[in-house]
C-alpha cells in the first residue's frame, strides 16, 4: 500500500480496540477546552496521524528500530465530553487507569496542555511519585486562570500540590518570553524545579543538558516526558495555540528526547499542536517525528 493509501493510523501502525498483546499504545487526547486563547488542538491527533505516514520504521541517526522492539498499536482517541473541562478530566484519567492497569506503557497526542494531569494521576497511581522532563515555552504552574484551577497553564502547579510528581526530579526546558509576573518561573524554582530557560539553550547543542539529567535521575526512577510543541520556535512549529518566540529548534528538540534513552521512560505525551495554524502540516510532520523518537528512547528499543 503506498503512503497516501489506506487509513491514516499513526504510522500505520495496525488499529486497535483492546490493549491486549500491546506494548506501547499511542492515544489521542482530542481536548482543547482546557485553552485560555486560540483553540484548535482537538484536531492535532487526528492531523498527527495523516503526516506520520512518511514516517519509515527505522531511526537512521540512533540505529532504534521501534516496531521491532515493542508491539506497538494506534490505540484510538479517548471518547469525551466536548461541553465539560472537568468531566473530560474523569474520563482521561479512568481510560488511562485502565490502560496501565494492563501494563502497557502509553504516548499520548494531544489536545491542550491539559491532558497531561489526568495521566500523570493514572501514572502515579501506578508508578508512585514521578520524575518530570518539561518541554515547553510556559512553566503551567499558575495558581489559577480566570478563577478556574486545572486549565492548560496550571496543570504542573497541581500535579506537585497532588505529590504526583517530585518537583527537585522535575526538568522544564525552553521557557522564556512574557509572563503575568516573576512568580511564572519562580515559584516552581522554589519548590526545588530545575528551569532552563530558552536563553540558556540558544546556539548550543542539548545533549550535555539531556546527559546531566540522566546522570541525575539514573536508570530506575519513573520518567514521564511531556513535551509541548510550543516549546519550539515558531519558525519550525507554528501550529499552536501560544507560540513564541526564541523557542528551541528542531534539532535540539530531538536531542531532547533522544537524551531520554537510558532512562525509565513509563510515558509521554506530545501536546498542544494546533492544525488550523499551519495549513501546512509541517507543525504535525514534526509532531509526528518526534512522537517516532519518544518510541525509540523507551527502554529496551533495540538499535543497530
Amino acid at each position: 500500500m503506498p503512503r497516501f493509501g489506506g487509513i491514516a493510523s499513526m504510522f500505520r501502525l495496525p488499529v486497535a480496540t483492546t490493549s491486549e498483546q500491546t506494548d506501547i499504545g499511542i492515544v489521542g487526547v482530542p481536548l482543547d477546552i482546557g485553552t485560555s486563547n486560540r483553540a484548535g488542538s482537538r484536531y492535532g491527533p487526528r492531523q498527527i496521524r495523516s503526516e506520520s505516514v512518511l514516517i519509515r520504521p527505522y531511526n537512521m541517526a540512533t540505529g532504534a528500530a521501534p516496531f521491532d522492539s515493542f508491539q506497538v498499536a494506534d490505540l484510538g482517541d479517548v471518547a469525551l465530553n466536548a461541553y465539560s473541562l472537568e468531566k473530560s478530566i474523569g474520563i482521561i484519567e479512568a481510560h488511562f487507569h485502565a490502560l496501565l492497569d494492563r501494563g502497557l506503557k502509553t504516548v499520548s497526542l494531544g489536545g491542550d496542555h491539559t491532558v497531561t494531569l489526568p495521566i500523570l494521576r493514572a501514572q502515579a497511581k501506578r508508578f508512585g511519585k514521578l520524575a518530570l522532563i518539561h518541554v515547553d515555552a510556559h512553566a503551567d504552574m499558575n495558581d489559577d486562570m480566570f478563577g478556574e484551577r486545572i486549565t492548560h497553564g496550571t496543570i504542573f502547579r497541581r500535579a506537585i500540590e497532588e505529590e504526583l510528581i517530585d518537583p527537585s526530579l522535575m526538568v522544564q526546558v525552553g521557557l522564556r518570553a512574557t509572563g503575568y509576573a516573576a512568580d511564572d518561573f519562580e515559584w516552581a524554582q522554589r519548590q526545588g524545579v530545575q528551569v532552563v530557560p530558552a536563553e540558556a539553550c540558544w546556539y548550543q547543542s542539548l545533549s550535555p543538558l539531556m546527559e546531566s539529567i540522566r546522570s541525575r535521575l539514573g536508570p530506575d526512577q519513573p520518567v514521564y516526558l511531556s513535551f509541548d510543541i510550543d516549546g519550539l520556535d515558531p519558525s519550525v512549529a507554528p501550529g499552536t495555540g501560544t507560540p513564541e518566540p526564541g523557542g528551541l529548534s528542531g534539532s535540539q528538540g530531538l536531542e531532547i528526547i533522544r537524551g531520554c534513552h537510558g532512562l525509565n521512560l513509563i510515558g509521554a505525551d506530545l501536546v498542544e499542536v494546533s492544525p488550523p495554524y499551519d495549513p501546512s502540516g509541517n507543525t504535525a510532520l514534526l509532531a509526528a517525528n518526534l512522537v517516532f523518537e519518544m518510541l525509540c528512547a523507551f527502554p529496551g528499543c533495540r538499535r543497530r
